[in-house]
């Protein structure tokens, strides 16, 4: 070929002198045109085509892994492959013009191959993320490392391209500085290990509520990073979090409460206690009637008006409608105080939503301070000017 495009330099009464330079602007016109014609079909026939039959299939993972990125960076190789294998024929073997193209051209093609790795662990991600048993493992930190490393050693063999040194010879160089280079790395190294570290034990996914109050952080954490743990708080501000500090530090994962169904609720009313009596023979037989002696192990004049309150309340929840029958339900009595009794009630709700779960709570003590009257039973208020006054003027 090298001759044919010589003898027809030469039929054309070409100088001599010329000779050599529009031979070669022949070759590099010939491997443009070739590049040129193979990057056309690439992306007028083969990629469609790869298109067509991976929307074809019912699988999802080759439409995340053969994406229009991953395709396109695949064929931005195809350029510096065919440079490599065409350009030794416009120049001699020694040509330092060649050698200096085959360098750029070598440079040229690692960036191509680590942007390929790179869209690839993120289709990777984007895969394992759309995975039932994957997407709640905070991954994404794994794959951002990965990325690193993979920038990483691209720019060391570009600068042993550059410098014509072996790669092993800057590695001994990196080596040398570790020390430097793990403080400038300190964050992402520290990241990685938490990230590692909260995977593996299983401490945090995303879509968990945590509570971190160190950091301000009350919400659901919305992405996990190689340096950073976003959690959006529930007046929709963002936190953002060191990774290992929720590794070395405590926090809580509501991720528990979620799983289960059910949310507690657990609150005290504070009783009068000179309120608590035993029940009148008018209050008997009308609790008797009403069935809330029903389960009350009593003798006739020995009934508390308060015990007839705590199975009445305890009753009450097990058939309220939106109540957890599957969890605890208690209703106690805890140390008395100065101001009162504390009749604690402890249940969970059958849901976990914010809004229900504080209409059941603000519904049940509506109900229970409604109902203490009806026992004989007062709850504790600190005194105002009213009590002491006798009440309002005309009144």
């Amino acid at each position: 070929m090298n001759n044919t495009i010589v003898r027809l330099l030469q039929d054309w009464g070409v100088n001599p002198d010329s000779m050599y330079w529009l031979y070669w602007c022949f070759v590099v016109l010939g491997i443009a045109i070739v590049i040129y014609i193979v990057n056309l079909l690439c992306n007028r026939g083969i990629i469609p085509l790869v298109r067509k039959l991976r929307e074809g299939t019912r699988s999802k993972w080759d439409d995340i892994l053969l994406n229009d990125i991953v395709l396109k960076d695949i064929t931005r190789l195809l350029p510096p492959i065919l440079i490599t294998i065409l350009l030794p024929l416009a120049f001699s073997e020694d040509n330092h013009v060649l050698e200096f193209l085959l360098k750029v051209n070598t440079i040229y093609m690692i960036v191509v191959v680590a942007k390929l790795l790179c869209s690839f662990l993120s289709s990777m991600y984007n895969l394992t993320s759309s995975s039932d048993k994957l997407k709640s493992h905070p991954l994404k930190g794994v794959y951002q490392m990965l990325k690193i490393v993979v920038v990483c050693v691209a720019l060391i063999i570009i600068v042993s391209i550059l410098i014509n040194r072996n790669p092993e010879y800057i590695l001994t160089a990196l080596g040398a500085s570790a020390a430097v280079l793990m403080l400038v790395f300190k964050d992402m190294i520290m990241g990685l290990v938490a990230g590692v570290q909260l995977s593996a034990n299983d401490m945090l996914r995303p879509g968990d509520w945590i509570s971190m109050p160190k950091y301000g952080a009350d919400g659901d954490v919305i992405e996990v990073t190689l340096t950073t743990v976003k959690v959006q708080n529930w007046d929709k501000t963002i936190t953002t979090i060191p990774p290992y500090a929720l590794v070395s530090d405590s926090f809580q994962n509501w991720r528990g409460m979620k799983d289960c169904g059910g949310r507690r609720i657990k609150r005290s009313v504070y009783i009068d206690m000179r309120s608590i009596t035993f029940c009148t023979k008018e209050q008997h037989k009308d609790f008797a009637r009403r069935g809330w002696l029903d389960g009350v192990e009593r003798e006739d004049k020995f009934v508390v008006n308060l015990h007839v309150f705590r199975n009445y309340l305890e009753n009450y929840l097990r058939h309220h409608p939106r109540v957890s029958k599957r969890l605890t339900i208690m209703v106690r009595q805890l140390q008395p105080t100065a101001q009162g009794l504390p009749l604690e009630l402890y249940f969970f709700s059958d849901g976990t939503e914010w809004v229900p779960y504080e209409h059941l709570q603000a519904e049940i003590f509506e109900h229970v301070f409604a109902m203490l009257p009806t026992f004989g039973l007062r709850v504790f208020q600190s005194p105002m000017g009213i009590d002491f006054n006798g009440g309002l003027s005309g009144e």
